[in-house]
């Protein structure tokens, strides 16, 4: 091993003091001309000239400089040729040492320097074959050489890594593509040395800027499995002084196996993998062979960070199909496949772009990748995530990787689901891949294509769309696509107005078509609407919906679906909460096909369900206080979804397990048997009437019987109920109040207005009734539960005067309660309800004695606002009854003396 060079100053000045002893005035000598061509014989005048002169300026220089390499080209391109035919080769070495030598010493680079360099190492390559080369004078001539590459080197007492650069960039395309023994074993025997000669040095100049480690190591390997000895073995023992090199510069010694993953760049890395690669598709078998173990080596545990991979790609696009070799082929296609999984990103984009450039669409990269279940696993995982929310508005951290759009994403899907090789993994992934193309669909529709397309006519959602299509004819739904494309679903999908409506559309076909994919579908689709700030939530919820409607869906519902569901209640967006109403209802009409499970259950605490599968009972009472709560929501149309909802719920649940819920919704209806529009309140007597249908008398009792009391006056006084679509009864009979109604009160009626007595006709029509499959059932059925065996047969045959009379004469200890409701009904929208209501209270007065009179400051009140009521006949009615009270407050007093009377009977004349 060479030893360091001495490191005293004065170390440049004894290199510049090199003389040429011995150089002749002319060189001797007559060579063999013959086969140079013209150029070639103006380089050998040249350098002939130059030899024989003294001081010349740079040009002269940089001409005898430009035909050495030019007449050492055409040595080396002679089978048998040898510069010392022509020139010794020592003395040119001198000559070009002392050129180096005059130039200035202050910087490295110079024109002169560097062309001299060239000669160099031209030089260098040149020499007689066989035994010869090993001659004392050859060999001398070798130091001298070897000499002079190691002065180049040195820069400040440091050998220079530019010069190594330009060094090797000379002669490695020589070393490769020579098939002499001789000149590789030459070649690499001058990498050898000076590679050894920097071992020396502890520190290296411009180490930054060499790049040739990953090429001169890949060549290196290659040659180390030449069939030649001397050539393998030159190789190997230069590959040894470069692992030495890295080892001392980078980091602490390690086996000669980590070299690849631990003292190499990730460009270095790509480097030794394209020497390989540029190997595997020349025609000789053995590089090949050579080339597919050095990459299958690399390749065989996890794969270090690789830079350059989008020039690996092209170089296996370009090349792939110059590789005829059956072991090349397949190293081909483990390479693109191991860079595929690690750098998904960049191949896909690389694909892309080659695929865009050639204007062919090559099938066979994406062929590759589909090849290998355990990869395309991989790659479809990740173009999977490419596809979410999430990865699209993270941003990109300074010096990552490139990254592809959802779009380059989805293209990448369809190329790669247009494999019919891959059916079991495209079936494994098809819920995920499918609800992620579809929400893909809607945040393009919702946001506008904020991607541009990369290719001409390949917008954002006609990719989507046709991936999706492509996605289930993989999985085998071709029958499905054809299904909804004969319902125009797939226009529909893409219409901004109606999207949704092709969403659902989407999921009905996975019903009717009984997809095999439905349930693992919906599972997934309640997994992703747990995110609050799921972007796509109306698609999700819309989807949800349909789905639902599979019994095999509803039957597998657990207390995940029922807090979910109960989460986005509580959002009170319209939308959501009529979508939400709408599952619930399809819910209810399930029936309930699993058995209660062991143990108890708390299952009208969403928050509190055990985990399991629920009963269609258990998800319907977890349910039910957001179903109620959506009565008093402020959006009209939402109520009268709930209603619809709860009609279905009361239909369908039995009163031993809803007992609770049920109470709860009479409760709730009470207030909405008033409502001023007629369709809701309708509904809210039908669901009243369903669920007192579904009572029984054993458990009639507190607080449901209290109740239902309360409303008793209401339920007979909407036989009066105006609403158009109700049934009348005998409305063909004009309105004839009852001859009790004109007692004997001659004050009263004296002071009465002119003409506000009646004969009334409050409804030109005739009175209305509530509907007889509505209201009178239910009102039977009432007389049942509270054992009013003679009042049953009057609310079911009677008029409402009949009723309320025989109502009043059989309960008269409730005539308090009874006047109480009435006043209620006072303020009721409906004029028919008002005059009943007014009408009634009067009948109530005359049966009330002098102990109830403390309770008439309402009564006195009510009536007073009645007076002014917009309706005369309800405003005539309230001014009599007001007579009738005065009237009967008078008669009270007559029969008592008390001071309290008297005091009440002078502030009702006030």
């Amino acid at each position: 091993m060479d030893s360091p060079p001495d490191r005293h100053p004065d170390h440049r000045q004894k290199l510049n003091k090199i003389t040429f002893s011995g150089l002749p005035d002319r060189v001797s000598g007559s060579p063999h001309l013959a086969g140079l061509r013209q150029s070639e014989r103006e380089a050998y005048e040249c350098i002939q000239e130059f030899l024989e002169q003294g001081q010349l300026l740079e040009m002269d220089k940089l001409k005898f400089l430009s035909a050495v390499d030019t007449l050492s080209g055409a040595v080396h391109a002679q089978a048998n040729g040898n510069m010392d035919d022509f020139f010794p080769k020592t003395v040119l070495a001198e000559k070009i040492t002392k050129l180096i030598l005059e130039e200035s010493t202050e910087a490295l680079v110079s024109t002169v320097r560097q062309q001299a360099m060239l000669c160099v190492v031209a030089l260098r390559c040149l020499g007689p074959q066989g035994r010869g080369w090993g001659r004392p004078g050859e060999r001398s001539t070798i130091q001298a050489l070897d000499d002079m590459l190691q002065a180049l080197m040195m820069e400040d007492l440091e050998p220079s890594m530019v010069f190594l650069q330009s060094f090797l960039e000379v002669v490695l395309p020589c070393l490769v593509q020579s098939d002499k023994v001789h000149e590789q074993t030459r070649i690499l025997g001058a990498i050898s040395r000076i590679l050894r000669f920097i071992c020396n040095f502890p520190e290296l100049a411009h180490t930054a800027e060499f790049s040739m480690t990953g090429k001169l190591m890949g060549t290196l390997g290659l040659l180390c499995m030449s069939p030649n000895l001397e050539v393998g073995m030159a190789a190997s023992e230069a590959l040894h002084y470069l692992f030495k090199v890295l080892a001392l510069q980078r980091s602490d010694p390690a086996p000669s196996s980590q070299f690849f993953r631990k003292y190499l760049t990730p460009e270095e890395r790509a480097d030794v993998m394209l020497v390989s690669l540029e190997a595997l598709t020349k025609p000789s078998r053995h590089d090949a062979r050579a080339a597919s173990r050095v990459l299958r080596t690399i390749l065989k545990s996890s794969v270090p960070d690789i830079g350059k991979v989008p020039e690996i790609i092209k170089h296996v696009y370009h090349h792939m199909p110059s590789a005829t070799d059956a072991t090349a082929q397949e190293t081909i296609r483990k390479v693109l496949h191991v860079l595929a999984q690690t750098y998904t990103d960049e191949v896909v984009l690389t694909l892309f772009e080659m695929d865009e450039q050639s204007q062919r669409g090559a099938r066979k990269p994406w062929e590759i990748l589909a090849s290998f279940p355990k990869g395309y696993e991989v790659i479809m995982e990740h173009l999977l995530q490419r596809l979410t929310p999430q990865q699209r508005s993270r941003p990109q951290e300074p010096g990552c990787r490139a990254q592809i759009s959802p779009l380059i994403a989805t293209r990448a899907l369809h190329e790669l689901l247009l494999e019919p090789s891959r059916r079991m993994e495209v079936q494994a992934f098809f819920p995920h891949l499918f609800l992620a193309l579809l929400f893909r669909i809607s945040s393009l529709l919702g946001v506008g294509a904020a991607q541009p397309p990369v290719s001409q006519g390949m917008d954002p959602v006609s990719c989507s769309v046709e991936a999706l299509k492509t996605l289930m004819r993989s999985a085998g739904y071709s029958d499905h696509v054809s299904y909804i494309q004969k319902l125009q679903g797939w226009e529909l999908l893409t219409s901004l107005e109606r999207h949704h409506e092709g969403v659902a559309l989407l999921g009905r076909a996975m019903v009717v078509r009984s997809c095999w994919h439905t349930r693992p579908v919906f599972r997934l689709t309640v997994r992703v609407l747990q995110d609050p700030d799921l972007e796509n939530h109306m698609t999700a919820l819309v989807f949800f919906t349909e789905l639902l409607q599979c019994p095999d869906v509803a039957a597998a519902a657990d207390d995940e679906m029922v807090r979910t569901l109960a989460n986005w209640f509580q959002r009170e967006e319209p939308a959501v909460v009529k979508l939400l109403l709408r599952a619930v209802g399809i819910l209810s009409r399930h029936e309930s096909t699993v058995s209660f499970p062991q143990g108890p259950r708390v299952a009208n605490l969403p928050g509190l369900l055990e985990p399991g599968v629920l009963t269609r009972d258990e998800e319907l009472r977890a349910l039910q206080p957001y179903v109620l709560s959506c009565c008093y929501s402020v959006d009209g149309s939402i109520v009268a979804e709930t209603f619809q909802v709860l009609r279905d719920l009361v239909d369908q649940l039995p009163w031993q397990h809803s007992a609770a819920f049920l109470i709860q919704l009479a409760f709730t209806l009470a207030p909405f048997l008033e409502e001023e529009s007629e369709h809701l309140r309708l509904t809210a007597f039908e669901i009243y009437g369903a669920l007192l249908a579904k009572v029984s008398r054993r458990v009639f009792v507190f607080p449901l019987r209290h109740q239902v009391l309360n409303l008793l006056i209401l339920l007979v006084l909407h036989l009066e109920d105006a609403n158009g679509r109700i049934e009348g009864y005998r409305n063909s009979q004009r309105t004839v109040w009852p001859s009790f109604w004109l007692i004997s009160l001659s004050p009263v009626s004296a002071r009465m207005p002119s003409g506000s007595w009646p004969g009334l006709h409050p409804d030109s029509s005739g009175w209305a009734s509530l509907s007889l499959q509505i209201a009178r059932p239910t009102l039977c059925h009432l007389a049942t539960l509270l054992g009013w065996s003679k009042l049953r047969a009057t609310f079911a045959e009677k008029d409402i005067w009949t009723i309320l009379s025989a109502l009043l004469q059989q309960e008269v200890g409730r005539a308090l309660w009874f006047l109480k409701q009435s006043i209620q009904l006072f303020r009721s929208p409906q004029v028919p309800i008002r005059r009943a209501a007014v009408w009634f209270a009067g009948q109530i007065i005359q049966t009330l004695g002098a102990e109830e009179a403390r309770e008439m400051d309402e009564v006195h009140a009510a009536l007073r606002h009645m007076r002014a009521d917009p309706d005369p006949t309800v405003s005539c009615l309230a001014t009599q009854t007001s007579y009738i009270l005065e009237a009967k407050e008078k008669t009270w007093v007559t029969s008592s003396t008390s001071c309290f009377c008297s005091r009440r009977l002078r502030k009702a004349y006030c």
